[in-house]
């Protein structure tokens, strides 16, 4: 074996070790520090504690599925913006109208994307009434 396929295997090694370490030292971390302890004040010892107050209302809500779509789809365009990025980078050293065509076909793509979630009401937000009106 010579010395540069070494010094990659030493070099994908590191990485993986940081990698494992960086996911598994916060898990101990929480895990020596959290509390063992419940609160046992005044019969309160199975209640939720939020920020240190008692909690008003129940505990757990429901999120609509909107919540969910309207997430998702902020997660794939943030996804293709950082894509464009490199790509511009790449483009911008070896300038021709072939790339500029294809950012903005990508870009046209991501606009329909976003007409069609418009049409399909994915950006409107209604709320629930929780309590009746008069």
């Amino acid at each position: 074996m010579d010395v540069s396929a070494l010094t990659d295997l030493i070099y994908v090694l590191t990485f993986c070790f940081g990698g494992l370490a960086l996911a598994l030292i916060p898990v101990l971390l929480s895990h020596l520090i959290a509390p063992r302890h419940v609160r046992a004040i005044r019969d309160k010892s199975l209640q939720v504690i939020e920020c240190g107050m008692d909690p008003i209302g129940p505990t757990s809500i429901r999120y609509g599925v909107v919540y969910y779509l309207y997430s998702l789809i902020f997660v794939a365009f943030s996804v293709d913006v950082l894509f464009l990025f490199p790509v511009a980078t790449i483009y911008n050293e070896q300038p021709g109208w072939l790339d500029l065509g294809e950012i903005l076909l990508f870009i046209g793509i991501l606009a329909l994307i976003i007409i069609y979630a418009w049409k399909k009401g994915v950006f409107l937000w209604e709320r629930k009434q929780i309590f009746p009106k008069d």
